[in-house]
């Protein structure tokens, strides 16, 4: 009744926007150069308990063609998705939630790995991740620093970015993000590719183009920001496949509230730039205004959404179960990200996306 009151009284007061998604127009005069082309057949509906809505990319964009398009110039420059707009406020009613399951994580390989320490790549030191931050570079390594990436895709003919993280999945092929960080506005992106271990222009595990995307069936119709999760299926690259290549991180659905919570993303807005991976730890809390999300003090901006949290994180392995992503925050609430709960909903999503 509390919550219910809360949330009566807010509305009142005004309407809430998150920060999390629409990129500014581009500035009169630049011209933007063409953009590999990507048709889409329709996508399909479903009702709240049904399949997830998919965009199958029926012209694909081969990886030659995404690594000819997203140079690092063009990684670097592409801007964030830095606000959503609320068309309408989400129902009260819980998240439909079932019976607790998850996934292991599956690690990628010793070869790997020691690869990975050669390669040079940031993070592989110790720090104070087990401590609560808003936001802190990670600089702890470990399979985190593989599975999570950038996400880039063109809207409205703009270049863009989001977060995203490879999970354990049937088809070692699934990478989890926020919903409008597939589809936005009754539009689904185009030209998306994921960028795992992203450093500032650089892709040391490669591009990996969607072979299609997909969301909630309550987020491509109504956009409710209860259901905010999106999913791709990527393409192999060089005859491997994602998670083959980066590992896999463990995911989980219908879990207590309130846990400790590590959250993850790129954040492009100031006071960040995209360059670097950052992170948020502490606990979760619900929120009491306009949703059923989770919350966690994180000060991480536009750019972040999609963005795994996990709960059960290990930092010395930098491995988790990814229970939401970084969806949107309140303006006048700085310095706290909400995310959607991983229920019933969400885990429909990966078991139709995972057997891809």
């Amino acid at each position: 009744m509390k919550r219910l009151i809360a949330r009566l009284s807010a509305m009142c007061a005004g309407v809430a926007l998150a920060s999390a998604a629409m990129a500014p127009q581009a500035v009169a005069g630049d011209a933007l150069p063409a953009v590999p082309a990507a048709t889409a057949a329709a996508a399909t509906t479903a009702d709240a308990t049904g399949t997830a809505a998919s965009h199958l990319v029926t012209d694909a964009v081969s990886a030659a063609d995404a690594t000819g398009y997203w140079t690092p110039e063009r990684m670097r420059e592409a801007v964030e998705l830095d606000k959503i707009e609320l068309s309408r406020l989400p129902d009260l009613g819980d998240v439909r939630v079932g019976e607790p399951t998850s996934v292991a994580p599956s690690p990628a390989g010793d070869l790997l790995r020691t690869s990975r320490l050669l390669s040079g790549l940031p993070g592989v030191g110790a720090g104070s991740s087990t401590e609560e931050t808003t936001g802190s570079p990670w600089t702890d390594g470990g399979e985190v620093v593989a599975t999570t990436g950038r996400v880039f895709f063109t809207i409205d003919g703009r270049d863009a970015s989001c977060s995203g993280n490879a999970v354990t999945s049937e088809n070692n092929s699934t990478v989890i993000t926020a919903g409008h960080c597939v589809k936005y506005k009754g539009s689904w992106h185009s030209d998306w590719i994921f960028v795992p271990a992203y450093r500032d222009g650089e892709a040391p595990y490669g591009e990996w183009p969607a072979a299609s995307t997909h969301t909630t069936p309550q987020w491509n119709a109504t956009e409710d920001i209860n259901y905010d999760i999106g999913a791709a299926v990527v393409r192999s690259v060089g005859g491997q496949r994602l998670t083959d290549v980066v590992g896999g991180q463990g995911i989980a659905f219908n879990q207590p509230r309130g846990q400790r919570t590590h959250a993850f993303g790129y954040p492009a807005a100031d006071p960040y730039d995209g360059s670097r991976l950052i992170y948020c730890a502490g606990t979760t809390f619900d929120d009491f205004l306009f949703s059923n999300d989770l919350g966690l003090n994180c000060d991480m901006t536009g750019g972040s959404s999609g963005g795994p949290w996990f709960i059960d994180f290990n930092p010395l392995r930098g491995t988790g179960m990814q229970n939401s992503v970084n969806s949107f925050g309140y303006v006048f609430l700085p310095n706290v990200m909400f995310g959607p709960y991983f229920g019933d909903a969400a885990r429909q999503l990966y078991q139709d996306v995972q057997t891809r």
